[in-house]
């Protein structure tokens, strides 16, 4: 899958340190050419939709609030509606509003959005970025698994990269666990994830060590010994995650341990999340207020719940999947680079 040759981004990720020494940090981060190249894969993305009777819509960016989960931090925002100040958050998501236009009736639908998320920088993040999430009413996981495989060979044919005959990889949560770590992790126990941290001489960092979180130590164990193992020969769609891990999610009805969910890893980086939908108000109402007591003991802030959400399942979500796509990532894979810098304008620091 990795390509050793030099492309726009690569020279890009060069030209952004030798301008930043020149203090020309007023200029973009990616080169022109690249963000041609990225417009044109925004087109493709578009026609890809169109081509299959999507409709695009937009919800808003600015909200009262939005999904809660344990780890992800939205962006608090002071808003003067003329009767004093109120609180908003800039979403992480737009699922909550998109939902609510499925439930009264939108059929399919897709966003292409700014997303904003706490604390998140890095070679393949930025506080603000852009993201692309779609949802097909009668889809189950597998169906949306098929239309994400070809939505990303269309962008990668798009950006000249082919991907081969070869069709992804699909491969379940447990089997990623069996084949790289050698545990079940279903089953194992958390001294039984310390223990192979041990042996693999893993930099376990001071805030898991004795901790008795499972998930805590599963998604410790999936990102520094599982991810960068994925997605290398072929891309691989990660299936059927923990059922602890999915919070929009439907439990699987054969297997209560696991939830319809997958990922999809092309060269390393996780590129999507998606979800068989809960449609269930009061279980998710349940899982959000469970997610707001780990974010409590974990120092963060309770986030508020939405009751216009809790109110469109009740009135019926429409059995579906949906999934969410980092574009900036997708774009970075297919055109090839170092940094989610290099295929954007002005990341954080040049805001």
């Amino acid at each position: 899958m990795s390509s050793g040759a030099t492309n726009p981004a690569e020279r890009s990720g060069r030209d952004r340190a030798n301008r930043d020494d020149q203090g020309d940090s007023w200029r973009p981060s990616a080169l022109i050419e690249v963000l041609r190249r990225r417009a044109t894969l925004l087109s493709a993305v578009r026609e890809f939709f169109a081509q299959r009777q999507v409709t695009e819509v937009e919800t808003p960016v600015l909200c009262e609030s939005g999904a809660v989960e344990a780890h992800l931090d939205p962006v608090p925002v002071e808003v003067d509606l003329g009767r004093g100040c109120s609180d908003f958050y800039l979403v992480t998501s737009p699922e909550l509003g998109m939902k609510r236009l499925l439930a009264a009736g939108s059929g399919p639908i897709y966003q292409i959005t700014r997303a904003f998320r706490v604390g998140e920088r890095g070679r393949l993040h930025n506080p603000e970025f852009s993201m692309l999430e779609w949802y097909r009413p009668g889809f189950n996981l597998n169906d949306l698994m098929n239309e994400v495989e070809s939505l990303v060979r269309e962008v990668f044919r798009t950006a000249g990269r082919d991907l081969g005959a070869a069709p992804f990889e699909r491969l379940s949560y447990r089997e990623a666990f069996e084949r790289h770590l050698g545990i079940d992790p279903l089953v194992a126990s958390v001294e039984r994830f310390q223990s192979v941290a041990v042996e693999r001489d893993l930099d376990v960092p001071t805030s898991l060590r004795g901790a008795t979180n499972r998930d805590a130590w599963l998604n410790f164990l999936l990102a520094v010994a599982v991810e960068g193992k994925l997605g290398g020969e072929r891309p691989t769609l990660l299936h059927h995650y923990p059922a602890s891990q999915a919070a929009l999610a439907r439990v699987n009805s054969d297997d209560p341990r696991v939830a319809e969910r997958f990922e999809l890893y092309v060269d390393g980086v996780e590129l999507s999340n998606g979800y068989h939908e809960l449609g269930d108000a009061e279980e998710q109402r349940r899982r959000f207020e469970e997610s707001n007591e780990e974010r409590v003991a974990q120092g963060r802030e309770r986030l508020p719940l939405s009751e216009r959400f809790f109110s469109a399942l009740r009135s019926g979500l429409p059995d579906c999947a949906g999934v969410a796509v980092g574009l900036d990532r997708l774009f970075l894979v297919a055109i090839g680079g170092d940094s989610i810098d290099d295929v954007m304008t002005f990341p954080i620091e040049r805001a």
